[in-house]
């Protein structure tokens, strides 16, 4: 890259538009209203974790504990908006310019449409660059905009810190099933807050980019929702998954289904992983009803 070129950008870096912000530190305290009971799952390792409240157009929308040793989110933390499943297609692909520099203001910013970036940008994090050709992989997002409703929810969500390498078949296939399912589940049987974390194991293979080793990409896909206050007069195949049921995938070319779990089971299995500590566990105290009356029968 011209030496004039590395000039502007790294100007960008200090005076970019705030279209989103995001704050990167040890903790999620900033934006602990994501998690149920503003507590965030534990368990999960990593090489150089980061901590980041995600914002958009000055205000925090979701948290994403990133491990920027592999350039890889390995889960995000949000709120379920009721939505009616549409896509936002115009938005533009953005970045965490702090995992650049402690030094940065913490406004994500849209990467250069020119495609050329800065090399501590492209040390710090994934860019576009690295899903050229990786043909097998997709941009999948822990985040869907598809569990958001306002625009500008949907929007905050394209931000690569957001994404892991998802095999295509099992991102267009039946992870996009299991996202919709949930969606209308939650829209339909949900009677306040619902709460999503979305997140990764780590497979030990890796996008690669000329001789470097890129992205990490992920063996593993879960997800687990908490809802403390739902319809307790819902259908009997559908009440038993409440108030949190959860769901794994494997991400490979080959099996792709989604296996819908009880959380203790997702948390068991999670537990049997090479990245993942004994004590993991996604939700407080495994994610307490709400529901003052029995259920009827």
């Amino acid at each position: 890259m011209a030496l004039w070129k590395i000039f502007i950008f790294r100007l960008l870096l200090l005076t970019g538009l705030r279209l989103a912000g995001g704050t990167v530190s040890d903790s999620f305290k900033e934006c602990s209203q994501f998690f149920y009971m503003h507590t965030a799952p534990t368990g999960v390792r990593g090489g150089n974790l980061k901590r980041i409240c995600q914002r958009y157009g000055d205000k925090l929308r979701y948290a994403t504990l990133y491990d920027s040793s592999r350039r890889l989110a390995l889960y995000s933390a949000y709120t379920f908006k009721k939505s009616d499943g549409q896509r936002r297609m115009d938005t533009p692909w953005m970045y965490e310019p702090q995992l650049v520099s402690a030094d940065e203001s913490g406004n994500m910013r849209e990467l250069p449409s020119s495609g050329e970036t800065d090399q501590l940008l492209e040390e710090s994090q994934a860019v576009l660059a690295d899903y050229v050709d990786a043909v097998e992989y997709e941009r999948g997002p822990l985040n869907p905009d598809q569990h958001q409703a306002d625009n500008q929810d949907k929007a905050a969500t394209y931000t690569l810190t957001n994404v892991v390498p998802q095999i295509t078949d099992l991102l267009e296939g039946p992870w996009s099933v299991y996202i919709d399912m949930v969606r209308r589940r939650l829209n339909n049987f949900c009677r306040g807050a619902a709460y999503v974390v979305t997140g990764v194991t780590v497979s030990g293979v890796t996008i690669r980019r000329g001789r470097e080793d890129r992205i990490a990409v992920p063996k593993h896909l879960w997800s687990a929702y908490c809802c403390p206050r739902f319809d307790r007069n819902s259908p009997y195949d559908v009440r038993y998954m409440f108030p949190t049921y959860a769901a794994y995938a494997l991400n490979d070319i080959v099996g792709h289904s989604v296996t819908e779990v009880p959380l203790k089971a997702l948390e068991a299995f999670l537990k049997s992983q090479t990245d993942m500590d004994k004590s993991v566990s996604i939700f407080f105290k495994d994610c307490l009803t709400e529901n003052t009356h029995a259920i009827r029968e």
